[in-house]
């Protein structure tokens, strides 16, 4: 008997076992229970239609009640004709307005002699004198125009050939002169007078701010060698990336505010006078120019600027709240508010997008009405009753309601037995039917 008992596990073993056994059993029982629970509100709320439209990725169409929209945070708008405002931002530097720039380069040889104009950002006006030089071909010039003046004085009685001889003579000297950039002036003075003066004075073309100096006093300079290089400052450029995306919004002719970090409350409006014909692409953008006037010289260049152009749409498009459109890469959806309350996913083809609308050009008609906050929310449930929908027929998916539990039975009385099945609770007899 010993033996037998020896190869037979403890009274005490047998009850732990069991004891697991019924924890198990029970943990699993009240899992699905609260499962059914949570099902059944969704089961409800999420209503599969059989007419939901095949366009709209697979997505079903949605059953909401008032309770639950305001929960979740979902609202409605009409779609309207409302206009569509688009506004390009972008950042910018004042620069020189390059059709105002002149190089000082003058057509002779020679050496400087003095410098009127010393310094970089130095404000010059026309006709002020920027240097002198000694140039010795406009001094041969220069002599040959008074022996020309001379010759037809002297001829002024002769015959018409040689009055017409020496006119000739004397309307090449000044040409000559003029075509090296010598100031009328200067030329006028040498042939009244006479007098041929070795220096020679270069001034200013326009009114300007010196913004290159390549020159030192006793210099010799080349024909063609730039000297100075002005830009007029009272007209400048803003020249800004707009990027590829924003293109379409811009154009040029288009009027365009300023406002700039340096200048705190100041708005220049200008005009696009330029868009870059190619992309660059480095940074996906093509450069933008816009032209502002600078009569009081406070745009100085390099400042950075602030550049916001406006765009809209046609007045007769149809459009809705920007929140209304949920893009997933493929197509663009919104969600249709249905007479019999039903939200029903519809692909849409917009148009441009403003700050707060976006222009629809196919898939809705005036009137309708739809999801206006919260899609993602609506397009989440929309995507769960397509899942729960192809789900249903599984073996052992019942996606309907639970029914309602009856009231749970008293639990048993101590020392009684189970109710379930093979379960016995009661204390184990010994092998011979009588207690150890």
């Amino acid at each position: 008997m010993t033996a037998r008992m020896e190869g037979r596990p403890s009274r005490r073993a047998v009850i732990v076992r069991r004891i697991a056994s019924v924890a198990v059993l029970a943990a699993a029982v009240l899992a699905a229970w609260r499962l059914g629970r949570r099902a059944a509100p969704l089961a409800v709320a999420m209503t599969r239609s059989a007419d939901s439209s095949s366009d709209a990725g697979g997505r079903q169409t949605v059953m909401l009640s008032d309770a639950e929209a305001h929960r979740i945070g979902v609202t409605y708008a009409p779609v309207t004709m409302e206009p569509v405002v688009r506004q390009v931002r972008t950042v910018g530097q004042v620069s020189y307005d390059e059709e105002r720039v002149t190089a000082i380069a003058p057509k002779l040889d020679g050496w400087v002699d003095s410098l009127f104009v010393n310094y970089t950002g130095q404000t010059v006006r026309a006709g002020d004198p920027l240097l002198t030089i000694y140039a010795p071909m406009a001094v041969a010039a220069e002599e040959e125009l008074v022996l020309a003046r001379k010759l037809r004085d002297r001829v002024a009685a002769g015959t018409s050939d040689a009055r017409s001889g020496a006119d000739d003579l004397l309307a090449g000297a000044r040409r000559r002169l003029s075509y090296w950039d010598i100031p009328a002036g200067e030329i006028a003075r040498v042939e009244s007078t006479g007098v041929v003066r070795k220096e020679l004075t270069l001034r200013a073309p326009s009114t300007g701010v010196v913004v290159e100096k390549s020159v030192v006093a006793g210099q010799r300079i080349m024909a063609g060698q730039t000297l100075y290089r002005m830009a007029d400052l009272r007209t400048v450029w803003v020249q800004g990336e707009v990027f590829e995306r924003d293109l379409p919004a811009v154009h040029l002719g288009q009027t365009v505010n300023a406002t700039f970090e340096a200048l705190p409350g100041v708005v220049r409006t200008g005009c696009i006078t330029f868009i870059d014909p190619v992309i660059n692409p480095d940074t996906r953008t093509a450069r933008v120019r816009v032209v502002l006037a600078n009569g009081d010289m406070t745009l100085k260049p390099g400042m950075y600027a602030t550049l916001t152009a406006s765009a809209r749409e046609a007045a007769h498009t149809l459009s809705v709240p920007r929140n209304a459109v949920l893009s997933t890469g493929e197509r663009n959806l919104v969600f249709l508010k249905r007479p019999d309350g039903m939200l029903e996913p519809r692909e849409v083809t917009i148009g441009m997008a403003g700050d707060d609308r976006v222009a629809v050009l196919g898939g809705l008609a005036m009137g309708d009405t739809v999801v206006a906050s919260a899609t993602f929310l609506v397009d989440a449930e929309s995507n769960l009753a397509e899942a729960m929908g192809g789900m249903g027929n599984m073996p052992g998916m019942d996606m309907s309601a639970p029914k309602k539990r009856d009231a749970a039975p008293p639990p048993p009385a101590p020392g009684s037995k189970s109710s379930m099945p093979g379960m016995d609770m009661s204390k184990p007899e010994s092998a011979h039917g009588g207690h150890r």
